[in-house]
């Protein structure tokens, strides 16, 4: 019983029991869920599905968990910025025109530019909440509101299609590899992220930051710069999960890439056990979150739910999940346990 009870204590014990949860639903209701087979030398599954979709809310929890741990905020343009980096990036590949009316060719140079575009719309954020001292989710709505109205101008307003083959290879597979690309993309992201905050001391100072910014700064520690820096990390993950949506499809679509993708993101950091109030977290538990998430997704899609009803489904799964880890409804079941034995006390005696 002692051993069950310091299982449960453990922070990722609620994030992975919940991803369990789901994928045993996904195989009740889709049997065939973990068969992998090989199609066009690429793996291919409901499995692999759930890993390759989840790749861009995988990337863009990793930096929301930072941005919620430093400034107790969320940085919702990170859908809008997507579309931006999208844009950006399919324009200079092929979409864009030269006076002599020639197409500049050059995939490498369009997805730098939309980095760079990404990380100054993160520094643009950065700025307003570290240095304004603007809330959070006030100073992002602005390139929420304004992101995709910019990458509508940048592509005219149409849909601008990629003429150039290897700008796929993010979205899709590179020749002779069976695994599909965003799947290393992710992991590097990841691991890279891990190494940064465990090797030096920039996740501590994110988690004193978010616990206490003015006590943060009396122990020396730049707290205006911290705050900044997350914000134009979470651009710059939003910038690589645009360019992965946008080589998915093959195409810039200002009104569609990223729709939405901000709100899995920052559930992501909630289911994953991390307190939206700031401090302390947990980059491992945002992407189990994650992962949920789009296991849930696959499997009403292939449950054949319809993308309008969706949200509905994924709704009442969150609030259910995230309930199961609100501490205060394990104090009420503790409570009204001990009133339960309390009674049957005084019934036997």
């Amino acid at each position: 019983m002692e051993n069950i009870k310091k299982l449960t204590s453990k922070r990722l014990f609620m994030p992975i029991f919940c991803l369990a949860v789901m994928l045993v639903a996904a195989v009740i209701a889709s049997p065939d869920f973990f068969k992998i087979g090989v199609q066009n030398g690429v793996l291919y599954g409901r499995i692999i599905d759930v890993i390759n979709r989840g790749s861009e809310v995988v990337i863009l929890a990793v930096g929301m968990t930072l941005v919620v741990s430093a400034s107790a905020g969320t940085d919702i343009s990170v859908g809008a910025v997507m579309a931006v980096v999208a844009a950006i990036a399919c324009s200079f590949t092929a979409g864009g025109q030269q006076s002599v009316n020639e197409y500049i060719n050059n995939p490498i140079l369009g997805a730098l530019l939309g980095i760079l575009v990404g990380v100054l719309c993160g520094c643009f954020n950065g700025f307003l909440v570290a240095k304004l001292k603007i809330q959070p989710m006030v100073a992002t709505l602005i390139l929420f509101t304004a992101g995709r109205g910019i990458a509508q101008l940048l592509t005219n307003g149409q849909i601008t299609y990629v003429r150039v083959e290897s700008y796929k290879m993010l979205g899709a597979s590179i020749p002779g590899v069976p695994i599909p690309t965003s799947i290393f993309v992710t992991i590097i992201m990841v691991v890279l992220t891990m190494l940064l905050l465990k090797k030096t001391a920039m996740g501590l100072y994110i988690e004193s930051v978010g616990i206490n910014s003015r006590a943060a700064r009396l122990v020396g520690l730049k707290s205006t710069m911290i705050i900044f820096m997350v914000y134009a990390f979470s651009g710059f993950c939003a910038s690589i999960a645009g360019l992965i949506n946008s080589s998915r499809i093959y195409s810039a679509d200002a009104n569609n890439i990223g729709l939405n993708l901000e709100l899995d993101a920052i559930l992501a950091v909630a289911l994953g056990g991390n307190s939206l109030a700031g401090g302390k977290f947990s980059l491992l538990g945002s992407v189990i979150g994650a992962y949920t998430i789009q296991t849930l997704t696959t499997t009403l899609y292939a449950v054949s739910v319809s993308s309008d009803q969706i949200p509905v489904y994924k709704a009442i799964v969150v609030v259910i999940i995230v309930s199961l880890q609100s501490p205060e409804l394990g104090k009420m079941i503790r409570r009204l346990k001990a009133k339960s034995s309390a009674q049957a006390g005084k019934g036997a005696a």
